[in-house]
């Protein structure tokens, strides 16, 4: 029988509650210098740009004059170019992932395809952005149209949607699907009636985020050849547009100082963009959560 020594039992637990409040302490640490960065860059931002955020601001086109500088060829340019890439990139994106987890048979080749698609989604983003040049710019000769920077940053996001939806497929409880073929279903019946609806909130949250990427890049764009001033709308997908962050990026270079508080508004103008796209998906989370 062995012959428990309390005092080295009392000395490990010491030791293991030391550890434990240092490491609370360090996490918390790191949590609150992260907030006040944060909080910072939020209260710069709006205090130097709130003063040149109006109607005028949504209202008019880009312009070497920094009072006259507004928003209005990016603002519908990213609209645009998300009108492109958003359903291309679910619908390829969560089909994959169907298919990967549902009908692929499971041997090497499946591996390579996903081990190949685990890989892609951390390539930095100038690399699709070269590859968008190759292909869509001059082999298709889309130029540098809407199309061709949709299809771009369709390819940037589509193996984060890719990944993400597999997760969210292989959360969904096993019984519910053996309750569907149980009650004579088929498999595709199962997959559009049971298993998607019960994964679309993680669908949904990984492709908002991958989503929220494609607005805010602005490598690719700049390799594909993307234009920062233009004073017109594009009206169809092969016109020449710009975006927001190119915009931004644009006014930031400019050696007027007057350029930093309107790039700060077209900073804002994108945050809200990105909150609302968020805000959006948390609901239908949220919606469908309560239900499965």
């Amino acid at each position: 029988m062995k012959i428990i020594d309390k005092s080295q039992m009392s000395k490990n637990s010491s030791r293991r509650l030391l550890k434990n409040t240092i490491g609370k302490v360090l996490f918390a640490a790191a949590t609150c210098f992260s907030l006040l960065v944060l909080g910072i860059l939020f209260y710069r931002i709006l205090t130097q740009g709130m003063a040149s955020l109006d109607m005028e601001f949504f209202q008019n086109f880009a312009s070497r004059r920094p009072e006259e500088a507004g928003v209005k060829a990016a603002l519908i340019g990213t609209a645009w170019l998300m009108f492109v890439v958003v359903p291309l990139s679910l619908i390829l994106g969560v089909g994959t992932a169907v298919y990967l987890e549902e009908y692929a048979p499971k041997n090497k080749w499946t591996s390579f395809i996903q081990v190949n698609i685990t890989n892609l989604a951390g390539v930095p983003s100038i690399v699709f952005g070269l590859l968008g040049l190759t292909i869509f710019v001059r082999a298709m000769a889309l130029d540098r149209s809407v199309l061709a920077a949709g299809l771009t940053m369709s390819l940037l996001v589509l193996p984060i949607i890719i990944v993400a939806s597999q997760e969210a497929l292989r959360a969904v409880p096993s019984n519910l699907k053996e309750a569907s073929y149980g009650m004579g279903a088929t498999n595709w019946q199962t997959i559009i009636r049971i298993v998607l609806p019960a994964a679309l909130p993680g669908i949904l949250t990984g492709g908002i985020l991958a989503l929220s990427r494609a607005i805010g890049e602005t490598a690719p764009l700049v390799v594909v050849g993307i234009p920062m001033f233009i004073a017109f709308l594009p009206q169809s997908v092969m016109d020449t547009f710009t975006v927001l962050p190119m915009q931004i990026y644009n006014w930031t270079s400019r050696p007027q100082e007057e350029f930093q508080s309107v790039a700060a508004a077209g900073i804002i103008v994108l945050l809200l963009l990105l909150i609302a796209m968020n805000s959006v998906a948390v609901l239908i989370r949220n919606k469908f959560q309560k239900r499965y």
